[in-house]
């Protein structure tokens, strides 16, 4: 078997096997997770570790499971933004800064990584995070709740 193919089908195994045992622990010990995510996830840190560690990494692989990553991380939060929060305006920013981290780890720029993974996490904890509704109103809007059940 050629290492070409040897560089693609082992992430694929690995995702596959780690998915499975994701599920697995999931039914068995009820954790709310997504296999799939900790599958990608996994496999893509193990590829991390084994590339410092000194072995070889398919290196078309390795952006391919981060941008997954970043997708779905997106895609999580997005399911999760309070319901005035735009998601166009999440993903729109929230994707180009996990791409600017995937690329940090791939290109092995740890401060860019790290930083753009703060930026995500700052990005995600502001959309996160409910408005605040102004209280120093609140007499007149009880008056204008009260005329609007006099209206009709």
């Amino acid at each position: 078997m050629s290492a070409a193919l040897t560089g693609f089908l082992l992430p694929i195994a690995s995702l596959l096997a780690i998915t499975l045992l994701a599920w697995f622990a999931r039914r068995v010990a009820r954790i709310a997770v997504c296999p799939i995510c900790v599958g990608v996830s996994a496999t893509w840190l193990w590829m991390l570790a084994a590339r410092e560690g000194g072995f070889a990494v398919d290196t078309a692989m390795l952006p391919i499971l981060l941008g997954a990553s970043a997708v779905g991380g997106a895609q999580w939060v997005e399911a999760r933004l309070p319901q005035e929060r735009s998601p166009l305006l999440w993903k729109a920013l929230a994707l180009p800064i996990g791409f600017i981290a995937a690329y940090g780890l791939v290109a092995q720029r740890w401060v860019l990584a790290a930083a753009a993974a703060t930026a995500v996490a700052a990005l995600t904890a502001v959309f996160l995070r409910p408005r605040q509704v102004a209280t120093g109103n609140a007499a007149v809007v009880a008056q204008l709740e009260e005329r609007m059940k006099k209206c009709c």
